[in-house]
């Protein structure tokens, strides 16, 4: 069938996308699109902000104009990350970018609402991050209403962390193997 399908309650197919501007955002936002193309959907790509101090630190201490500001900066990271995605090309898709308030996980959730919506998503920060932060994916996979998609981490990423854990060792004057010294002593 060509043109676009029509979702079974009406609507046009969608794939949602988080999308923070991490390598692992980019990356599930390459498979969106291609999960939207091979669809005939709409693309959404939504990146969440919240207020700095979150929601609750916002009502005890108002500021319109810094949050009007975290909010434009929030669209000019999605815009970046688009372009940094594309290179400036058109993805060939119908795209409908989001910006929405709130924590990432519940905003995803809100916006894919549809059974037939597919919510794609990617790994993004390190690994302290990840411990410190619940995980947005595992959230979405619990709580989304539609099938979610998570896109590993790509291999490139895997490198650089490796690389940077050894340019911190070394800074830190740490052995990145084992020294001459340990190996005698283990004889």
């Amino acid at each position: 069938m060509h043109g676009i399908e029509r979702h079974e309650d009406g609507g046009t197919p969608r794939v949602v996308v988080g999308v923070s501007g991490s390598l692992g955002s980019l990356a599930a936002l390459h498979r969106a699109v291609t999960e939207a193309r091979a669809r005939g959907a709409e693309l959404l790509p939504v990146l969440a902000w919240e207020p700095p101090g979150g929601e609750h630190g916002y009502r005890r201490s108002p500021c319109p104009p810094l949050l009007a500001a975290v909010r434009d900066a929030a669209e000019q990271r999605l815009h970046q990350a688009l372009d940094e995605a594309f290179g400036g090309n058109d993805p060939a898709v119908p795209l409908r970018p989001v910006v929405i308030r709130g924590e990432t996980g519940p905003a995803l959730v809100d916006v894919a609402d549809r059974p037939g919506d597919l919510l794609v998503l990617g790994q993004s920060g390190g690994l302290l991050r990840r411990r410190l932060r619940r995980s947005v994916s595992a959230y979405c996979a619990r709580r989304a209403g539609c099938p979610v998609l998570t896109v590993p981490v790509p291999a490139l990423l895997h490198d650089l962390h490796e690389l940077e854990a050894r340019e911190r060792r070394a800074r830190w004057h740490l052995p990145v193997g084992p020294t001459p010294e340990l190996l005698a002593a283990k004889r």
